[in-house]
């Protein structure tokens, strides 16, 4: 992966409108563009060279001096601050490093350690040693590569991320290890989004843009479009939209299905053919979510009965994020142990991302949005209104009462 780059959109002139006239033409006098970053950064690491160049500045390999990661090789991302024109540009800076600080510690995100600055620059310590590779799979090998990139997506849209930019080159390897894990990189577009909230600011690749993001109306469903385009592009080696301009390409978002007909898609199995379907499903309503997908026979095998659809080490994994609910006697949960565990294990994203504000949250269902109640009442027991492991389980596994009998 990291080699099938796509033009990157720039922000659209209605984001920029937002930003004040003083802080366009003026933008330099009265700019505030200090971060309350640590000043010290020569004192904890010493560059070692330039290895990439951006449009606002570039990355180079550094080493610590001192501290736990003292000899210890990181990369590092030096933003000018010069090329910091107004306040918006300032202000996506700012929400990076909040991001990357509030998301880090996820196995298949790259390591966030620090951030620094003086009067010039702008420094993003993370983790270094990653590295790329082709960008097209065996089916068996592009499952392995879905599942660390579905595990990060749904992480993101648990803290109430939406990520914006994924595509194949931001996702790296730590080593050249057959088994080395994936790390993503690039959350220099990602945002916050609440529930209910729609983004209208055009960013990401060109490549990879979702149809309502080009209606200017989106969400974390977005993010799962881009994922279907990733799948594809690995599967295959090819987009599954494609046109010689801009105005082409995004018309054949908007109108034009992709092709499954052409080599090698003959020859892969219907799982993996109805799943990059359902991540490019046009209407977002309909699209797979980030734990759906996951969930997808593609990914855990198709069968019938949910017990044979999940490992002993999946149940296991399930049973442990039941208790951390803390069922009552009788091994139930009641909507307030909902309300209290969401509380008590928030991070620092759920609360700037305002997910906290939605402990009465909406799930989607089809093309409807309903109360959380509502879904749940599908799996509760009717006598008092409490989940039971077995209806947690089907909950999650995106399970339909049409399909499973009742917990």
């Amino acid at each position: 992966m990291g080699i099938c780059n796509g033009k990157p959109i720039q922000r659209s002139k209605e984001s920029r409108s937002q930003v004040s006239a003083e802080t366009d033409e003026t933008s330099e006098v009265g700019l505030n563009k200090s971060f309350g970053f640590s000043r010290h950064f020569s004192t904890h690491y010493e560059i070692d060279g330039q290895v990439g160049r951006g449009d606002l500045g570039y990355t180079c390999s550094a080493k610590g001096k001192k501290g736990s990661l003292k000899g210890q090789e990181v990369a590092v991302k030096v933003i000018h601050k010069a090329k910091l024109t107004n306040a918006l540009m300032v202000e996506d800076v700012s929400r990076e490093v909040k991001i990357m600080r509030a998301l880090t510690g996820h196995k298949n995100l790259v390591q966030f350690y620090d951030a620094f600055e003086d009067d010039e620059n702008v420094y993003i310590v993370m983790e270094q040693k990653i590295i790329e590779r082709g960008c097209k799979y065996a089916e068996d090998d592009a499952k392995h590569v879905m599942v660390q990139i579905l595990s990060v997506v749904a992480y993101c849209h648990l803290q109430g991320v939406v990520h914006r930019d994924l595509k194949p080159e931001h996702f790296l390897f730590s080593t050249k290890d057959e088994t080395s894990p994936l790390k993503a990189v690039g959350v220099g577009f990602s945002a916050y989004v609440k529930p209910d909230e729609r983004l209208n600011d055009i960013v990401g690749s060109s490549l990879h843009v979702a149809p309502e993001v080009l209606h200017r109306a989106y969400g974390t469903e977005s993010d799962m479009w881009m994922v279907g385009v990733m799948t594809y592009v690995l599967l295959s080696g090819s987009r599954p939209f494609w046109a010689p301009t801009e105005y082409e390409l995004f018309r054949a978002v908007l109108k034009t299905e992709p092709s499954f007909e052409e080599a090698p898609w003959p020859s892969l199995s219907p799982d993996v053919v109805d799943f990059v379907k359902r991540l490019l499903h046009k209407d977002y309503r309909k699209r797979l979510t980030a734990a759906q997908a996951l969930c997808h026979p593609w990914l855990v095998g198709s069968h019938e009965a949910l017990a044979k659809t999940l490992t002993i080490q999946q149940l296991a994994h399930l049973r442990e994020q039941f208790t951390l609910l803390e069922p009552s006697k009788d091994g139930y949960i009641s909507m307030q142990n909902f309300k209290t565990a969401i509380l008590k294990s928030s991070t620092n994203a759920m609360k700037d991302s305002g997910v906290l504000d939605y402990v009465h949250m909406e799930l989607r269902l089809g093309s409807s949005s309903v109360p959380m109640h509502a879904v749940l009442q599908d799996w509760i027991r009717q006598s008092d209104g409490k989940l039971s492991f077995l209806g947690f389980v089907r909950l999650l596994h995106g399970a339909s009462s049409q399909t499973l009998q009742k917990a």
